[in-house]
């Protein structure tokens, strides 16, 4: 369980610091003037070489990588509700980091992911463990 804990931690961690170079490229590219075919793919061609998008996609790669494992490991329904904690890193993230502001009901909020994911770790550890299998001897 610790292990992974452990994992979703890295994971969340590289979510959010790909959420931030998304937002630091993001803010660095020519918004859009209008919705049009042309207008699209000047932004997606202004994405792709742009180095702060390129890395928030790396690290969304990792983060997906994360999920994997943990996903080949764990119940989808104790590993999913867990990943809400991401509202929580990229929160902190973007104060630290895009230094914005959060709203009292916004922190409200976070405080209840944070109660919600307790409930879910705590559901995973007093879930009952199935019974060992019995140990097979071989000829003798």
């Amino acid at each position: 369980m610790a292990k992974l804990l452990l994992i979703l931690f890295i994971g969340l961690t590289f979510e959010s610091t790909g959420i931030v170079f998304l937002k630091k490229g993001m803010n660095q590219l020519q918004k859009p003037t209008t919705i049009n075919v042309s207008e699209i793919a000047r932004v997606v061609k202004a994405a792709v070489t742009n180095a702060y998008i390129l890395c928030g996609v790396f690290f969304q790669a990792l983060f997906f990588i994360c999920l994997l494992i943990l996903m080949s490991e764990s119940d989808i329904t104790f590993l999913w509700p867990l990943t809400a904690l991401t509202f929580v890193f990229s929160t902190v993230a973007a104060i630290l980091f895009l230094h914005e502001k959060v709203s009292s009901i916004r922190w409200v909020g976070i405080v209840f992911i944070m109660i919600g994911a307790a409930f879910i770790s705590y559901s995973e550890h007093v879930k009952p463990k199935p019974p060992p299998e019995p140990e097979v001897q071989v000829g003798q």
